[in-house]
């Protein structure tokens, strides 16, 4: 069985890796949204860090990946009450799929040949947590992005239909990746995503020759490439639960949330979210590097990912977002 690219084998691509550790430390982010060149490593940074994580204890017969027998949404259905351990899941959503698919629907063969109304989860329950990954998901269908961010944002799955009834948790990191080439996500969609990163193909012939070699060893010696980078891996799994441990401990005293609300006013993002985004992504930052105050260089290293997908487009400024936020930035954390 291929297993993973190491989370640490992973050349560049500093932001993306930030942004994905530290949703690993505080899921409440709210996701990461990843746009860049074809093949700079974007699926294989999600995949590469679910199976860093530990694994997650579930019950073996619950499809909800319960981990108490009590609380998984159907207890009918769970034969096997057995606690097991299963890798953190991560959840393809391909282009294409259906609402069905996606939240979960009525059992077509069961009630034709039982006579019987049971719910078949879909994959918000499989993804429950663990992540759900949505490559292209600029060219996913509005409607389905619209549901799987308001159920990313309330953590629950409500489904009602068909003379069914039922609810279920559904709380997952939401990974979207996407070529701005081929097409823009709405604001109000953009919004949605705690952090949003760019990645670009590296231009020095070092970084490209690095990228290649790993590569290339991984696929051509993979047992003893993994058996290299275990030790990188091993430290960095430490270092995120070490993070979540310290992350209810880690204080934002009042000057750090008023920098956060003049950063975001000088900016003229719209609502309350960048500043609750910046102050979760930074709280995050501090823990997994071992502070228990949140500082001002946290703000400073974060305000990209957690700002830059939320500015109102200005037809006098053609700089890019990132130079946006960077400029306000040296303006505003003096």
């Amino acid at each position: 069985m291929t297993q993973a690219f190491p989370f640490s084998a992973i050349v560049g691509q500093e932001e993306m890796k930030r942004a994905m550790v530290l949703t690993a430390v505080d899921p409440t982010i709210g996701g990461v949204l990843v746009f860049g060149d074809r093949g700079t490593g974007k699926s294989t940074a999600v995949r590469a860090l679910a199976a860093l994580l530990p694994p997650i204890r579930v019950v073996s017969g619950c499809a909800y990946n319960s981990d108490d027998p009590r609380a998984c949404p159907d207890p009918d259905s769970v034969t096997d009450t057995e606690i097991v351990e299963r890798p953190t899941p991560v959840v393809d959503l391909p282009l294409g799929v259906t609402e069905d698919r996606v939240v979960g629907a009525l059992d077509i063969e069961r009630a034709l040949t039982q006579g019987e109304k049971r719910f078949e989860p879909g994959l918000l329950a499989r993804a429950h947590r663990g992540y759900l990954y949505i490559d292209e998901v600029n060219l996913l269908e509005d409607h389905i992005v619209d549901l799987l961010l308001d159920v990313a944002v309330s953590g629950e799955n409500v489904v009602e239909r068909e003379g069914l009834s039922i609810r279920h948790p559904a709380k997952f990191v939401l990974v979207g990746s996407g070529n701005p080439e081929e097409g823009e996500l709405r604001p109000q969609l953009l919004d949605r995503f705690g952090l949003s990163v760019e990645v670009l193909s590296p231009s020095d012939i070092d970084s490209r020759i690095e990228v290649i070699r790993r590569r290339d060893q991984y696929e051509t010696d993979q047992k003893r490439f993994l058996k290299r980078w275990s030790k990188e891996d091993a430290k960095l799994r430490n270092e995120i639960l070490a993070a979540r441990a310290r992350l209810g401990k880690v204080k934002a005293e009042s000057f750090i949330l008023e920098e956060c609300a003049r950063l975001c006013i000088a900016l003229g993002s719209d609502g309350l979210r960048g500043e609750l985004t910046l102050l979760r992504a930074a709280r995050a930052l501090a823990a997994f590097e071992s502070k228990l105050s949140v500082e001002r260089e946290h703000l400073k290293t974060i305000a990209a990912s957690a700002l830059r997908h939320r500015l109102r487009r200005d037809p006098l400024d053609d700089a890019g977002s990132t130079v946006r936020v960077q400029r306000v930035v040296d303006e505003v954390l003096v």
